[in-house]
């Protein structure tokens, strides 16, 4: 039997997507299309280890079964997608599938649920209005599984072609649900070419934690941590959103990171990674953090007439907010002072941001400036317009370095390195993307001295020229991106102008004879 490849699997899980389309918005339907990708995985998995263990012992069932209590996962009978298959004629099949989502839930408590007691099947519900009437969502769930069902669809590990095929096609649906969906869908997932890079520019070194503290569902953070090039690393995030953190975490299993540690609840207000009271520590932190977030700070409960603060930056227990705090509109360094106050004492982090961040004034050039002072700050790079589902404008990284090898600043600006695209730019890895980490690795390397590296590319400034700026970080201040025009040839200009009005009297005189012709 030949063995499934990557595009088999993403054809058909995104062919399943067919008995949504049309009805049912992307946003809502992809939480079905991907955890029942998941059921059909752990499902497959579970009967390819169980046909080994039957080998191994001569057949003796209970010996198996015995044997299949320490896998990764514990699939009970009516949780197993062929339970549900062999069910999708019952008129309560979506109760059914609610069901077998509660039961694996239980049965695998210490990796499905957080460790505030939410299992990561709670937001969604199979037996949902939204799917439509009793008779049209009994259908959309039958379709469903029979597309699932299908050959292209044997997610068993002895039929694939690779180890992260399933993985693969998670991401792939994943993308397709932030194209269709746009902004909605795109706040969850960071561009592969963005994480791509993201992860290459703090390159972790074997040993490493790796941390997302906005991890959406966790693309960015397996880049990071597949950039390692070992299996020794450990990963770490945490969503704000409960849709979006189930996605993560079945994400990681997916890729078979099944030790990550992904919490659910706001970074900024409610840190879940902790050590004891204090925060954990990482040696890389990569993000992709809601745009200039509004409202992410101050928290005012009412009760009565009595109102009483459930959270203030300003006497953050944690003391991120030490060199200022962001206004109460853009949430920008909130996330990056987060960040920076998270990194151990040699770590790296890489952010994406709005390109106000490098000039905006007030509290956040106050942190900006120190920052810098602090000697922290690495890298800016500009990037192309058009990269992000739901938003056109263009982002900047930010590379922070707790290790720098001086007090120079790299700036590049890639704003025209991309391939245009229908709906989104790409970059390509090898004309883009390696261009820039390899003229950054040079510099962290302290192989750039201050001064133009590239013409219109890239240029190392001292910290006297961004002072000189006033902290400016706005990459044309460094990179002189600036193009000369063409010398204009006046006596070709000319003859050109003589030619068109020569012209324009030949039509006119056309016209005039048609008129009289009409007229007549």
């Amino acid at each position: 039997m030949a063995k499934i490849t990557q595009k088999d699997i993403n054809d058909a899980v995104w062919k399943a997507c067919d008995t949504f389309r049309g009805s049912i918005d992307p946003s809502v339907y992809k939480d079905y299309v991907l955890t029942m990708l998941f059921i059909k995985y752990l499902s497959d998995v579970h009967d390819d280890k169980m046909e080994d263990y039957l080998a191994k012992y001569s057949g003796d069932v209970e010996r198996a079964k015995r044997a299949m209590q320490h896998e990764r996962f514990i699939v009970p009978e009516h949780s197993h997608f062929t339970f549900l298959f062999d069910s999708r004629n019952e008129t309560n099949i979506g109760e059914l599938i609610n069901i077998a989502l509660a039961d694996l839930e239980e049965a695998n408590r210490e990796k499905l649920y957080s460790e505030d007691g939410a299992g990561i099947f709670q937001n969604i519900d199979f037996n949902n209005s939204k799917l439509g009437e009793p008779k049209d969502k009994n259908t959309r769930l039958k379709n469903l599984l029979l597309d699932f069902n299908k050959d292209a669809l044997n997610l068993r590990p002895s039929h694939l072609e690779g180890n992260d095929i399933i993985g693969g096609a998670y991401e792939y649906l994943i993308s397709n649900f932030a194209s269709d969906a746009g902004k909605k869908a795109g706040e969850f997932y960071t561009p592969s070419e963005v994480s791509t890079l993201l992860a290459k520019l703090t390159h972790s070194k074997p040993g490493s934690r790796i941390c997302d503290p906005t991890c959406g569902s966790g693309s960015l953070l397996i880049k990071a941590g597949q950039e390692v090039g070992s299996d020794n690393f450990s990963l770490y995030g945490q969503e704000a959103n409960g849709s979006t953190w189930a996605l993560a975490v079945m994400n990681m299993f997916l890729h078979g990171f099944d030790n990550a540690t992904i919490r659910w609840g706001d970074t900024i207000r409610n840190p879940k990674l902790k050590e004891g009271d204090t925060l954990m520590k990482f040696d890389t932190v990569v993000a992709n953090p809601p745009f200039s977030l509004d409202k992410w700070g101050k928290v005012e409960d009412k009760e009565g007439d009595k109102t009483t603060l459930s959270y203030d930056p300003e006497s953050d227990e944690y003391n991120r907010f030490w060199r200022g705090v962001p206004p109460k509109s853009k949430g920008d360094w909130a996330f990056i002072c987060h960040m920076i106050e998270t990194l151990n004492e040699h770590g790296k982090a890489g952010v994406v941001v709005p390109h106000g961040v490098l000039f905006r004034g007030s509290s956040e050039g106050k942190i900006r400036q120190k920052t810098i002072e602090e000697n922290l700050l690495e890298a800016v790079i500009g990037l192309p317009a058009n990269l992000f589902f739901g938003t056109g404008i263009p982002a900047a990284i930010l590379i922070f370095n707790k290790q720098k090898s001086s007090n120079n600043v790299l700036f590049i600006d890639a704003s025209k390195q991309y391939d245009p695209a229908k709906n989104q730019n790409k970059l390509d890895e090898k004309r883009h993307i390696k261009p820039i980490v390899d003229t950054y690795r040079e510099f962290s390397e302290g192989k750039h001295t201050p001064g133009v590296i590239e013409e219109k590319f890239s240029y190392v400034a001292t910290f006297d020229e961004i002072q000189e700026n006033e902290f400016n970080l706005n990459i044309p201040r460094y990179v002189d991106t600036f193009e000369e025009e063409a010398e204009v040839d006046i006596a070709t200009v000319q003859r050109e102008i003589e030619q068109l009005e020569g012209e324009l009297v030949k039509v006119q005189n056309e016209i005039e004879v048609y008129l009289k012709q009409l007229i007549n």
